[in-house]
Formats: C-alpha cells, sequence, structure tokens
C-alpha cells in the first residue's frame, strides 16, 4: 500500500495516524501512544534512547523472581544512592511469557520517590485491565512508559506494536525524535490499520471482549488438573506474586518422566501446537481467536501424554543459581572489541564476546563484556542435550563460543 496524503505521515502530529493514536492512548488510558512498525523493541529502543545518556545507570533486573523486582530496584537505588550518582531510568518486564506480573505500583511509586521513569515491557500484556479477572494494566499501576506486543494477544498483524506514556517525567518529544530515527520513513499501513483495527474492535466492548477466552481459560485449567502426571501453574504456587495473567496455562509434564521439549513433539503430531517449551513445562495462550473446539483438543492431547507416554525418562535440568557478574568491560566497550573463536573449556575466565541466552528459561546467561564460568558453560550444555535452544551464540552446536581479545 503506497503512502496516500489522506493517510498522514507516520511521524506527523496530525493526520488520520496521529488520530488513530489518540484514540488508542485514550482506550488504553495513556497522556500519548505511538504505533510502532518494529515490534516492541523498536520501543524498548527508543524509551531507553529518551531516558538514558551516553554513561547513565539503567537498573535493569536481569535474572530473579518477579516478586522480588521491588526489593531489587530500591537495593539498587540505594547502592547508587551510597556512591553519589543515580539511575537514569528503571526498565522490567511484566508480565513474564508465563503471565507472572510484578507489583508495579509499589515499584512505580519507589521509582517516583527519586524522580526515576520506569519503563515496563509489557509485550505479553496488552489484553491486562480489560477483564476483571485480569491483572491490572501497568499504565493503570503508575509506570511512566509501557510497550506492548499488540499482535501477541490482541489481533493486529504481527511487527505492530505500540509505546505508551503516561505523566511528565518522561520528555515525549524525545521519545518522538527517538522513534523517528529508530523506525522506517516507509512503515507498512497495513500494520498501522491492524493497529487502528484493534483498538476499534477493544472499543466495542472493552469490559466483556475477554468474557469468552477467561472462560475458556478457566475450563480448561480445571480439566487439565485432573490429568494424572500433569500440574497447572496457578496464582497459589507463589505465594508473593501480586498477578497472574488467567489466559496463559502453563503445565508441567515431569511427573510423566518427560521433558516439555519431547511433549511438545508428540503434541504437535496430534494437532496441538504450544505457546512456549520448557525443560518441565509447556505453555499455552488462550486469545479472542480460541475456540470451544481447541480447549477439547488440548486437553485430549494432554490426555494421551498422561496415558501413553508416562513411562517415557528424561534428565531434569537444575536452575542455574549465577554468581554476581564480573565485568570487565561494558557491553558497548564489548562489542567493538576485537574478538576471536574459542573451544568451550578454553573459554573459562575469558571475557564473553556475544550474548548467550538459553530458552529456557529466556534470560541472558551471559552478557558482553562478562567474564565465562564453568558454572554457566555447564548449564549450557545441560539445557542443550535435554531439547532446548542456545540463541545469540555464534556457533549453535556450542563447540566454541566468542570472546574478546
Amino acid at each position: 500500500m503506497h503512502a496516500l496524503p489522506e493517510l498522514g505521515n507516520l511521524f506527523s502530529r496530525e493526520g488520520a495516524i496521529s488520530d488513530a493514536q489518540k484514540q488508542a492512548a485514550e482506550l488504553f488510558g495513556a497522556s500519548e501512544t505511538w504505533f510502532l512498525v518494529g515490534g516492541t523493541t523498536c520501543g524498548i529502543q527508543a524509551s531507553i534512547m529518551a531516558t538514558c545518556s551516553p554513561g547513565d545507570t539503567l537498573i535493569l533486573p536481569r535474572n530473579a523472581h518477579k516478586s522480588t523486582f521491588s526489593s531489587m530496584v530500591e537495593k539498587a537505588i540505594k547502592d547508587l544512592d551510597s556512591e553519589g550518582r543515580k539511575a537514569s531510568a528503571v526498565l522490567i518486564t511484566s508480565p513474564t511469557y508465563h503471565g507472572i506480573c510484578s507489583n508495579l505500583e509499589k515499584i512505580s511509586f519507589l521509582c517516583h520517590s527519586h524522580n526515576i521513569p520506569l519503563i515496563v515491557d509489557e509485550a505479553h500484556g496488552a489484553h491486562l485491565g480489560f477483564h476483571e479477572n485480569l491483572p491490572r494494566s501497568a499504565l493503570s499501576q503508575g509506570v511512566d512508559i509501557s510497550i506492548q506486543s499488540t499482535h501477541k494477544v490482541l489481533c493486529s498483524f504481527t511487527q505492530s506494536s505500540m509505546l505508551h506514556m503516561s505523566g511528565n517525567i518522561v520528555d515525549s518529544e524525545r521519545i518522538s525524535q527517538c522513534l523517528q530515527s529508530l523506525q522506517t520513513t516507509s512503515p507498512n499501513h497495513m500494520l498501522l490499520a491492524s493497529l487502528d483495527a484493534t483498538r476499534a474492535q477493544i472499543s466495542e466492548n472493552p469490559k466483556t471482549i475477554f468474557n469468552k477466552p477467561f472462560e475458556l481459560a478457566m475450563d480448561a485449567k480445571a480439566l487439565i488438573e485432573k490429568i494424572p502426571g500433569i500440574t497447572v501453574l496457578n496464582s497459589c504456587t507463589f505465594s508473593d506474586v501480586v498477578g497472574l495473567d488467567s489466559l496463559r496455562i502453563t503445565v508441567g509434564v515431569w511427573k510423566l518422566g518427560i521433558s516439555g521439549f519431547e511433549a511438545d513433539r508428540i503434541l504437535y503430531k496430534n494437532g496441538v501446537i504450544s505457546e512456549l517449551q520448557g525443560a518441565r513445562s509447556l505453555m499455552f495462550a488462550i486469545n479472542l481467536g480460541t475456540s470451544r473446539d481447541d480447549v477439547v483438543k488440548l486437553v485430549s492431547g494432554l490426555k494421551y501424554l498422561s496415558q501413553k507416554h508416562a513411562s517415557i525418562q528424561v534428565h531434569d535440568i537444575k536452575p542455574f543459581i549465577g554468581t554476581v557478574s564480573n565485568m570487565i568491560l561494558s557491553p558497548r566497550e564489548a562489542f567493538f572489541a576485537s574478538k576471536t573463536k574459542v573451544g568451550l573449556k578454553e573459554s573459562i575466565g575469558k571475557v564473553c564476546g556475544e550474548l548467550v541466552c538459553p530458552f529456557p528459561p529466556g534470560i541472558p546467561l551471559l552478557i558482553p563484556g562478562e567474564v565465562i564460568t564453568k558454572e554457566a558453560l555447564s548449564y549450557l550444555v545441560e539445557v542443550k542435550r535435554n531439547g532446548g535452544f542456545v540463541t545469540g551464540i555464534a556457533d549453535s552446536s556450542l563447540r566454541s563460543i566468542v570472546v574478546c581479545g
């Protein structure tokens, strides 16, 4: 679709696109909303650029349970204060892929008491706040910037997202300038139209549109909980979790003696597709397009697993308990440093030159500029051996790793 005068410009303060963004801001409770055609990643990059200058400090919890985030952020702020420094922003992810939500209201209050903006990667939470039994949205809890992957749970096209801003701590004009430097000047108008169409769809019945998906999710969980050897993640699993997205169904299969990866392969052959696979579990997402037949097929597939595959044995992966990061170079310095590939054993004690992220759990294990440890490498090998995969590493076979120097 060519850019026509009637459609306006993505970066203009007037015209059809601007009007659509204003309507989206009203629906989602933002003071201003920007449409993104580069995904949530683009929005996160713009948010960091708009709040942090070169040399500034960004507080970013790396690997912790959501219930500990507020105490982690508080400690980080106090540590910086004792050094005579101040964080320029705090960035956290909520909800997680599994739907676990942080106490954003508490974290927002803490950040704002120090005049620090709070940025939330809400990629998996564009639907939050549109049903009384779903967790509250990030904006409703006082965050300054929320970036949502509208295409993940709502109905816009893949690659389309929204960036929402609230309050006046962050300069909205700076966000606009950063987005202009990151987004294409020739956006696909079908992506933009799909964002506006999604806004219109939700606006028709904002409080009831998720009634059916919620009912299907509750019915599915009730049936799955009765299947021998299958467990279901719920809010009681973690005593300190403030919210759990009911539309995410995480099922544990370790009691069957089978990994989540193997379970996924079996279910796929039976027409059941999971959203996320782990060493011990699978996650399924219920959304506006889910039907009763889909739920029946899911339950039937899990019953098949329980009845036919309980004898399969799998070596369990122990959680990686990391130590305090030993950063020799900043990620920027590591990016521009000379690099070479070395064998895994040879890399121990050297400075990592690439971002290594195992799935599960989807959290960076090694960051450029960080010292490589024997424990981290052992965990990578375990993940790979049990059917997981590792992103960011040049050698997917894990025979070698890129180091600096």
